[in-house]
């Protein structure tokens, strides 16, 4: 639920490496519609709902925009996992969690409990199993991390870099942080758009997101947002989906 995220909250010193940020939401029930931007980050999610029960979610890498309509949320605790880092956490490859998301407890097997030491309670359990992963497991999940910082750099260029061929390249990243490298880099680039556009400054959007042109520009964000860029700025969204 990436429109109600807002309050930061420090990230605790033994998680840093791994994970990218932590916040908080709380919402009240309402109808305005949320809008869950393409993101190539694997989060961890914790939400209570209106009756007072809490759970664990996984939501994996969004290849595209989600819209929804806005519920009760009274209390809600986000992990985003930095790029790579999500099997050596979860368990599983993170292409397998590409657009979905899942209860935490069919990744674990059972779900961590919630209360008052939340948050100290995640991170006992995650780095509980990064002590189980093998140095093999760690040294992929690392390149791709290094990596994907190369990026917009061709991937044969970031391959020859690293020692290892496209192709292996190319797996790392789908294993690791879900999507192929472009894929990646076609979601950062509607992630600048999102960031820097304004009305009757598609051009400068377009060169700040690395675009060819204003065209390329307008093409791709219709196809991972659903709307043409002005569209989306005037609030004409597609149809909400149930949340």
């Amino acid at each position: 639920m990436s429109g109600i995220w807002g309050n930061e909250i420090p990230v605790p010193a033994a998680l840093r490496p791994w994970i990218a940020d932590i916040r908080e939401a709380s919402m009240g029930a309402d109808q305005r519609v949320l809008t869950h931007v393409p993101d190539p980050a694997t989060t961890l999610v914790f939400r209570t709902t209106a009756d007072g029960s809490g759970r664990w979610l996984v939501t994996g890498p969004r290849t595209r925009a989600r819209y929804h309509r806005g519920k009760q949320v009274p209390f809600g605790v986000r992990l985003r996992i930095r790029p790579g880092r999500a099997p050596l956490l979860l368990g599983v490859p993170a292409s397998e969690l590409v657009d979905q998301i899942v209860p935490l407890s069919e990744l674990w097997g059972d779900e961590p409990e919630s209360g008052q030491a939340l948050l100290k309670t995640i991170q006992a359990e995650l780095l509980a199993r990064l002590a189980r992963r093998t140095a093999r497991d760690l040294s992929r999940s690392d390149l791709v991390h290094s990596a994907i910082g190369d990026l917009p750099s061709p991937v044969h260029t970031i391959a020859r870099r690293f020692g290892v061929s496209e192709r292996h390249l190319r797996d790392l990243f789908t294993e690791n942080i879900g999507v192929a490298p472009k894929k990646v880099l076609r979601i950062n680039r509607v992630r600048t758009v999102l960031t820097h556009a304004r009305p009757g400054a598609w051009a400068e959007a377009a060169t700040e997101a690395g675009y060819f042109d204003q065209s390329h520009m307008t093409a791709e964000f219709r196809e991972t947002m659903g709307v043409p860029p002005g569209a989306f700025l005037e609030g004409r969204l597609p149809e909400p989906a149930a949340c």
